[in-house]
């Protein structure tokens, strides 16, 4: 009897989500490449090689991006609006839904936060261990020295 409940509310359940998800802004606003600017210091130029380097040791969580992204691009450029398939009409919405269904397994099964915490640990690592042992500059020594 419960199963039968949740079928009969299920379609309103998606109309929900359905309903959420065209509120969302548009990702053109989100990624806005004219505000990308080259790193400020030697620290940020390090971490982006970091995490370039766990995307590459990690092949899974890269083909996981690539699947989503490129899914998603794919959708925007070559199905913008409703295709008919003789009795059935395919909406780019019912694509993302499909892209979701399969992506997020992928990218969950890819481990994307033990890239991420492993991404944090070895950043601050390195980033603590150079301050750790690179030697206070000249100027530390005569900052207590007062002018006459």
């Amino acid at each position: 009897m419960e199963a039968q409940q949740l079928m009969q509310r299920l379609p309103e359940t998606l109309n929900q989500f359905r309903e959420r998800l065209q509120t969302l802004r548009p990702p053109q606003e989100f990624f806005n490449v004219q505000r990308v600017s080259k790193p400020a210091d030697m620290g940020v130029q390090l971490i982006l090689l970091l995490a370039v380097y766990s995307l590459l040791t990690n092949p899974l969580l890269l083909i996981a991006l690539a699947f989503l992204i490129g899914g998603y691009i794919g959708i925007n450029r070559f199905i913008p609006e409703p295709v008919q398939f003789g009795s059935t009409t395919i909406e780019p919405r019912h694509l993302y839904m499909v892209l979701l269904i399969v992506g997020i397994p992928i990218l969950w099964i890819s481990a994307p936060i033990a890239s991420f915490f492993w991404l944090v640990g070895s950043s601050s690592v390195l980033i603590l261990g150079h301050a750790a042992l690179v030697e206070p500059g000249v100027e530390s020594e005569y900052g207590t020295v007062q002018g006459v």
